[in-house]
């Protein structure tokens, strides 16, 4: 899926944020609550094939609420791009998800990849988890976005 403009995509996410906060506020269904943010956020960017929740429980991080294909179900803290965002506290960027030492091919369709934590404090204690199927898809306009948004979202993991 084509990948909108520099200009086309920070109003997509200047649109996006409100929204988010709408779909949030006052809602006791947290688990509703990740979905339709999932939904949106599918939905607003064409070039998002895959989006959704990876929630650290037990130790591990485990599948939320998404939309896109059949995910995995965990994973290990330092494994695969959502394992090593946890594990290093920050946002990774990957541009070609098959030059990615460790990654976990949930799907076959991804090529790129970004991962943004969603902090409670200083612990990370969910992962936003978006996959491309275009190469090169996510830059610092996804990642000033995306992190925004996991500020937004981070009370739902209380």
């Amino acid at each position: 899926m084509s990948n909108p403009n520099i200009i086309q995509k920070k109003q997509l996410y200047s649109e996006l944020i409100p929204q988010v906060k709408s779909l949030i506020d006052g809602v006791d269904n947290h688990v509703g609550a990740l979905a339709n943010v999932a939904a949106l956020l599918h939905d607003t960017l064409p070039y998002f094939f895959w989006v959704g929740f990876y929630i650290v429980r037990n130790g591990q991080l485990e599948l939320g609420p998404f939309q896109g294909d059949v995910a995995c179900y965990t994973i290990k803290k330092g494994r695969g791009v959502c394992g090593k965002a946890w594990e290093e506290k920050q946002t990774l960027v990957v541009p070609n998800v098959l030059q990615f030492l460790g990654h976990i091919a949930c799907s076959s369709k991804s090529r790129s990849e970004i991962v943004v934590p969603v902090f409670k404090g200083e612990e990370v204690i969910a992962v936003i988890d978006v996959d491309s199927e275009g190469y090169s898809a996510f830059d610092d306009i996804d990642k000033d976005g995306l992190e925004k948004i996991a500020k937004i979202i981070s009370p739902l993991f209380e």
